[in-house]
């Protein structure tokens, strides 16, 4: 059997015993067995390996000037390009679209059904725009305020519960041990421990280490950060220094005041120095700058 047939029935994995020895013998079959062990971490759609072959062997034909060109080497180099090309545009087609913003960083981005995300400080967020349709999931590890546009349905999905939405306006925060969601417009469902709490406007539904917290209705239209402003109600102090770290990127020293006293208030995000006030005068505490990105908070 011929150079050629053997490399072929190998494409086709159709190679008995005594051709798969005859095969192992060639010159190059190492950097072919290399090559296959490759393009098995790739799932690619079925093609037709004659097809492939013929037209590698017929391109590398007339390319050839000389006859003792080792067309086998011209093969692999041709089908390693063949196997990153449909490689890359295979995984970026069907990758996640990821959106993470840092320290004092908000952005907004709109998702495949033109329902508006705008996203806080400190938050990743992904979606599947390839999928979407089949697959409505928003995975959000931080917060973020959804418009959903008319008629869109969608859920949204954190490490502690799933939101999903039907064409409303809402806010979704998970961090350290606090989950909670807001209902500005419509009607939201969330599923926590597989049981469901749906939210008119006003409604909101709290987690906080662990516990379901009681909340009162409210008339609000937005959440307050979307106009640089954090508010809070009855929330343990350590949750607002963790807020007010996220929005101007700094650290907040608080090992000699008590972290679990609640704290009613808000602090805007665009003038530390002011901020700084609106959370340490209501409960008597000190602060003072050990450096420009280093807040050392103390009892009076």
């Amino acid at each position: 059997m011929t150079r050629e047939e053997l490399i072929k029935k190998w494409l086709d994995n159709d190679l008995s015993p005594e051709e798969l020895k005859a095969f192992n013998a060639l010159d190059d079959a190492q950097e072919l067995n290399r090559l296959s062990d490759g393009m098995k971490a790739f799932k690619a759609p079925e093609y037709d390996t004659s097809e492939v072959f013929a037209s590698i062997k017929q391109t590398i034909a007339a390319s050839q000037v000389k006859p003792s060109i080792n067309w086998t080497k011209q093969l692999l180099r041709f089908a390693a390009i063949f196997v990153i090309g449909f490689s890359l545009y295979y995984y970026s087609t069907t990758l996640d679209t990821n959106i993470s913003t840092t320290m004092a960083e908000k952005t907004s981005i709109e998702l495949p059904d033109a329902s508006l995300v705008t996203i806080n400080a400190l938050t990743d967020i992904s979606f599947n725009k390839k999928n979407w349709i089949k697959n409505r999931f928003v995975k959000l590890n931080g917060e973020a305020y959804f418009k959903v546009a008319k008629g869109a349905t969608f859920n949204v999905e954190t490490p502690s519960g799933i939101v999903s939405v039907l064409g409303t306006q809402f806010n979704v925060k998970h961090r350290e041990n606090l989950f909670e969601v807001v209902c500005y417009e419509g009607s939201v469902n969330v599923n926590f421990n597989n049981k469901n709490t749906i939210l008119k406007p006003g409604d909101s539904f709290l987690l906080l280490d662990g516990e379901i917290i009681a909340t009162e209705k409210e008339n609000i239209k937005n959440p307050s950060w979307i106009n640089n402003q954090s508010y809070f109600k009855s929330m343990p102090l350590s949750y607002v220094l963790n807020e007010f770290e996220r929005q101007y990127n700094v650290t907040v020293e608080s090992q000699q005041i008590d972290t679990k006293q609640v704290y009613t208030g808000s602090f805007v995000h665009d003038n530390m120095e002011l901020a700084l006030k609106s959370i340490t005068l209501p409960l008597n505490i000190k602060f003072s700058k050990k450096d420009p990105s280093t807040i050392v908070l103390i009892s009076e």
